[in-house]
């Protein structure tokens, strides 16, 4: 941000009526420059870094993520230069700021977020320009509970969290219902459904809605809870918590996803075929930086 000084009386020489040309001239040059000033930019606007050969080709996700940062760091490193690119990782604070980012071409992509979820955005910023590129990885998620070892162990009337944001509750829902606790109504896109789709609930769950670091910390007072594995981690939740953990379906594989304007730039094809390379397949399923949170695609 900058301020103007309206302060013109020390300039640093003296005006005389007989010599009144350098006052001109220096006159004129300001008005040059401020000319030159606001015409550059429209005649030769900032490219984005997708767009310049050589430029570092940020991925982002949301800050605080070690496995998608080592993940992002793996590509920078072993992979990227294989196709003659440069990338780098940066977190940045929320899923809006992501975006925009991307749909602007001030960062390359992210690797945070699966369709769904990336539609909800989308529904919300019809401005963005984006859109999903390849499938990564998915994520480790499936149902926790600190008092019980087996789904059936549930009680009659338990509390169960689900997530609090639209495409994560259809999700959690998905998984409950292919643990045999609920079932879902006939018709219905599965992948948009929230807690009034269900059609049986014959153990009378008691459905708690939650942001993703909430949940984890409510773990003690709930029977049971819907989420992402990389969450409990962080709350320092042992893994042995997590009681049913099927793949995710391919809906809800993380992507990789990049501003639709530059899909088209070899900057941007190269990166997706970075991470199309099936070393970073080998590192999702080998690294211990990722382990039990980021996935392979083949992972069962």
């Amino acid at each position: 941000m900058s301020t103007n000084s309206k302060n013109n009386e020390n300039l640093g020489f003296e005006i005389k009526k007989r010599k009144r040309w350098p006052w001109i001239v220096g006159t004129a040059a300001v008005v040059v420059a401020l000319a030159t000033a606001i015409v550059l930019p429209i005649v030769n606007p900032t490219k984005s870094p997708n767009e310049i050969d050589g430029a570092t080709l940020i991925v982002v996700t949301a800050e605080g993520n070690a496995a998608e940062q080592a993940l992002v760091q793996f590509v920078a490193d072993e992979v990227a230069p294989k196709y003659g690119i440069k990338v780098a990782f940066k977190g940045l604070a929320d899923s809006t700021t992501l975006n925009r980012a991307v749909s602007e071409g001030e960062v390359a992509g992210t690797v945070y977020q699966h369709k769904l979820w990336l539609n909800q955005v989308l529904e919300s910023n019809p401005d963005f320009v984006e859109e999903a590129a390849t499938p990564v990885f998915r994520w480790g998620f499936g149902i926790f509970s600190d008092k019980y070892t087996d789904v059936n162990q549930i009680p009659d009337g338990g509390k169960v969290s689900l997530y609090s944001d639209p495409a994560n509750e259809a999700q959690g829902l998905w998984l409950l219902e292919r643990a045999g606790l609920i079932t879902l109504k006939d018709g219905i896109n599965k992948w948009q459904a929230t807690v009034e789709d269900v059609a049986t609930n014959p153990k009378n769950l008691e459905f708690v809605l939650l942001d993703f670091a909430a949940q984890s910390r409510a773990l003690p007072d709930l029977a049971a809870a819907v989420g992402y594995t990389e969450y409990y981690l962080a709350a320092k939740v042992p893994v042995e918590y997590l009681i049913f953990a099927p793949a995710a379906p391919d809906e809800f594989a993380g992507q990789l996803t990049i501003g639709s304007k530059y899909k088209n730039t070899a900057n941007i094809k190269n990166l997706v075929a970075a991470f199309k390379d099936p070393a970073v397949q080998e590192f999702l399923a080998t690294n211990p930086k990722v382990k039990n949170i980021l996935l392979p695609l083949d992972a069962k």
